[in-house]
């Protein structure tokens, strides 16, 4: 009986310690600030924490052209934290629609897209046009960072000294889209709604995209041609077919239909 109470006594304490040790990271990992400055300023999305668990539910909505010619209805379907759902779907099906349909309901209310109160939007499309043609680099980055730290990440983005006072509408595609990468980073989203977010990036760019979507266990909803890129990224497939959008385990099958989908 003496054991035994000896061994209770030190399973307690060891539980005790246990529990102390576990609130103490999640009040040090909870003080931590989302936003993480990089003297290269190298492409780096951070994931802000968030609580709800479903940050986007859809209640088969119907998703349109522009002139509301209907396209295909979503079924029921939620985006919970952590997941990089891919939109799978041959051209002209509706694909880049449905990323502005979600971009309305974040934005705005809709009757049967919801986006959770949490949710903190990172949005980027395959034009850019996120980004204004008359305003300059430095003069858009500056909304989130000092002088001496806005030269130091647009430099670290590919973007020259000469380069950061010029209007945007100045710069190549390829500077454009590590501009666009690094407002996604500075504005603290924890989803990112990407609609072919590698079309203007070089290799380094691409990689390191791919790269800070995994590690920062990214949550997002993106249309891409890239195959390469579809198959680092995606963690779940969403596929447009006859009018409906059903989840599938993998990309590969649509991959093999559309080479032999005559031209």
């Amino acid at each position: 009986m003496k054991n035994i109470g000896i061994n209770s006594g030190s399973d307690l304490l060891i539980t005790k310690t246990k529990q102390l040790k576990d609130r103490a990271e999640k009040l040090e990992a909870a003080a931590r600030p989302a936003h993480r400055e990089t003297s290269s300023g190298a492409i780096k999305l951070v994931n802000s924490g968030t609580h709800a668990k479903a940050l986007i539910t859809l209640n088969d909505a119907a998703i349109t052209t522009p002139d509301a010619r209907p396209l295909f209805h979503t079924g029921q379907k939620w985006i919970e934290r952590g997941d990089r759902v891919v939109i799978l779907g041959a051209n002209g099906t509706g694909k880049s629609q449905m990323i502005r349909a979600v971009l309305a309901a974040i934005q705005d209310q809709h009757p049967t897209i919801k986006a959770a109160a949490t949710l903190v939007l990172g949005y980027s499309d395959q034009n850019l046009a996120q980004l204004p043609d008359t305003m300059t680099p430095q003069a858009l980055i500056s909304q989130h960072a000092n002088d001496q730290t806005t030269k130091t990440l647009l430099a670290g983005a590919g973007i020259k000294p000469d380069w950061q006072t010029r209007p945007l509408g100045k710069l190549s595609g390829g500077q454009r889209a590590r501009l666009a990468m690094l407002l996604l980073r500075l504005s603290n989203p924890n989803f990112y709604l990407l609609d072919e977010p590698t079309n203007h990036l070089d290799i380094e760019g691409q990689e390191a995209l791919e790269s800070e979507l995994l590690s920062q266990g990214a949550t997002c909803l993106l249309v891409s041609h890239d195959r390469d890129f579809i198959r680092a990224v995606g963690s779940r497939f969403w596929q447009v077919e006859k009018r409906k959008l059903i989840e599938v385990d993998g990309p590969e099958p649509f991959f093999k239909a559309e080479l032999n989908r005559p031209s």
